[in-house]
């Protein structure tokens, strides 16, 4: 009988930068322990920057533990986004108060595929560029990665942000 040979099959590989960040408590710990448990939780991590702690956005009175994970994945933003509110439910999360306390938050914040753009997700994350709690820890792993509507570098618009903060 003959034997058939088949040529290995490639998946392509994306990289994302996911966002986290924590300000209660959880079975992991402090929101720092939490965060680096979820860090754990992701898989195809690449690189994670240091944690930085910040004042809430919004109601919450808790300061937030934030960083910025680079993974390595095959998944389409969808498929992503689904996992990380798989992710974000097993360590607690419910829908609730925008803003408040929360065990843990996941955003996908930019693609290496660029822009995506669907009823539930939007990348790069509308947001990102005036967050200084995203950007600073983002331009800690991915200074030079360009955001694909400006075409600005992540510590391009990190010192955007910072120029725009009130120094004491």
């Amino acid at each position: 009988m003959p034997t058939t040979t088949f040529a290995p099959v490639t998946i392509p590989v994306a990289l994302y930068a996911i966002a986290l960040g924590s300000n209660r408590r959880t079975r992991h710990g402090s929101p720092a322990a939490t965060l680096q448990a979820a860090v754990a939780t992701l898989g195809g991590v690449i690189a994670c920057s240091p944690v930085l702690t910040t004042a809430p956005v919004g109601p919450s009175a808790r300061r937030f533990a934030n960083a910025v994970a680079l993974i390595e994945s095959a998944e389409a933003p969808p498929a992503l986004l689904d996992r990380l509110k798989a992710i974000e439910r097993a360590f607690g999360r419910r829908r609730g108060q925008r803003w408040s306390a929360r065990p843990i938050d996941l955003d996908i914040v930019l693609w290496s595929g660029g822009m995506w753009s669907d009823s539930r997700l939007t990348v790069p994350h509308r947001l990102f560029r005036t967050r200084d709690f995203v950007l600073r820890p983002l331009a800690a792993v991915a200074p030079r990665w360009r955001d694909p509507l400006t075409g600005l570098s992540v510590m391009h618009l990190a010192h955007m942000v910072d120029r725009r903060r009130p120094h004491p």
